[in-house]
């Protein structure tokens, strides 16, 4: 039996929202399943607005622009995240601050965020791994102290919270992403939520290739120009179709997600005693069942189990190369302190199959997990 890393599935109506979008004769961005979909996510995360993008990256890229992220500027983020984030910092002459992460949420380590502050840092750039909060009383106040942004880097993360606030509704700015790994996709896609209502305006127009066109459409000038830098971020209307299918299942789909991810963790915890760690989730936090990973003794029984898995035709990779060690990190940003925690973790740290109705592919891809780490273990 075969079990793929992810497999896309429909929810709902999303091939009937595609045909609707069709015939309402407009596939350009903005349309009616835009709108359908910006209310939506701004009432599910809490934010003044959110704007849809064509990607998480999209959206990091217009939060860097958003903050006025001038050369030298810098920017503090965990070393182990996807390259995005990074590059969302670097496009503007920027420069990535990596610290080290906590060894239980796999999230940036707040304690250590302090010391990286200079005279030129700008903002904060949290990651929610897996869909698990960073510690965001900690780092919010951090940055009211030296008045800085934070921009948190949701993408795994819609329908998580901290403390019974959603994630993306703690920074001035967050980035969501419905790429088909995630749990509610569009193929590509993302967003922006905005919780500084000062930042909206020019959110738009940024979006918008740097032009008026929404206050012109509103019909707040007579005709819209170019007033500011910009680029061309929005989706088009069949990716808004597609992912309002999928946001009207939300519910639906997290539910499945927490099935499976509940019978891996309880399938695992046999293990706990071998030196196989499970997914930590803090009290504060309830979690998306985003992903499901574990983080074996060594690199090697990594290596094997990984290879192992191969051969049953279950597909578990891990991630991610710490960007610190890449080669645009060692020339484009700097590290604080020691990254023990990142560079041990990322080399034991290993991701399995999790999406929607798994059925027998989950009972296989258990069987075959526990057999192998009660051999190699």
């Amino acid at each position: 039996m075969k079990v793929p890393f992810n497999r896309p599935a429909l929810a709902g109506k999303e091939l009937d929202f595609i045909r609707e979008a069709v015939s309402l004769g407009q596939l350009a961005g903005d349309g009616k399943f835009t709108e359908r979909c910006q209310a939506s996510l701004a009432a599910k995360i809490g934010s003044e607005a959110v704007l849809l993008t064509h990607s998480c990256t999209a959206a990091l890229e217009m939060a860097a622009i958003l903050i006025d992220l001038q050369h030298g500027d810098e920017v503090i983020m965990p070393s182990y995240t996807f390259v995005s984030t990074a590059n969302a910092v670097v496009l503007r002459g920027g420069v990535p601050v990596f610290v080290d992460i906590r060894p239980d949420t796999m999230n940036i380590d707040e304690n250590l965020i302090e010391a990286a502050i200079t005279s030129r840092t700008k903002a904060i750039f949290p990651i929610h791994y897996a869909g698990v909060t960073a510690e965001m009383d900690r780092i919010s106040e951090i940055a009211r102290r030296h008045n800085l942004y934070v921009v948190e880097d949701a993408a795994q993360a819609l329908g998580s919270t901290y403390k019974g606030k959603a994630a993306g509704s703690f920074g001035h700015l967050a980035a969501f992403s419905f790429h088909e790994t995630k749990n509610i996709i569009s193929g590509e896609g993302g967003a922006l939520a905005i919780n500084d209502a000062a930042l909206i305006e020019r959110a738009e127009i940024i979006r918008e290739k740097g032009t008026n066109r929404k206050r012109f459409f509103r019909g707040q000038v007579d005709k819209y120009t170019w007033v500011d830098v910009g680029s061309s971020f929005l989706p088009g209307e069949l990716i808004a179709a597609f992912l309002y299918g999928q946001l009207e299942k939300l519910d639906e789909i997290q539910n499945d997600r927490m099935t499976s991810w509940s019978r891996y963790h309880d399938a695992l915890e046999i293990f706990h005693n071998r030196g196989v760690q499970r997914p930590s989730i803090p009290p504060k936090s309830t979690h998306n069942a985003h992903l499901y990973h574990i983080i074996l003794p060594t690199l090697e029984l990594r290596q094997a189990l990984i290879s192992r898995l191969k051969m049953d035709g279950i597909n578990a990779p891990f991630h991610y190369v710490p960007l610190h060690s890449a080669p645009a990190g060692r020339q484009f940003a700097r590290t604080s302190g020691e990254l023990s925690n990142t560079e041990q973790l990322s080399q034991r740290l290993l991701r399995l199959p999790l999406f929607p109705q798994m059925g027998a592919q989950l009972d296989h891809a258990i069987e075959r997990v526990t057999y192998h780490l009660d051999q190699l273990l």
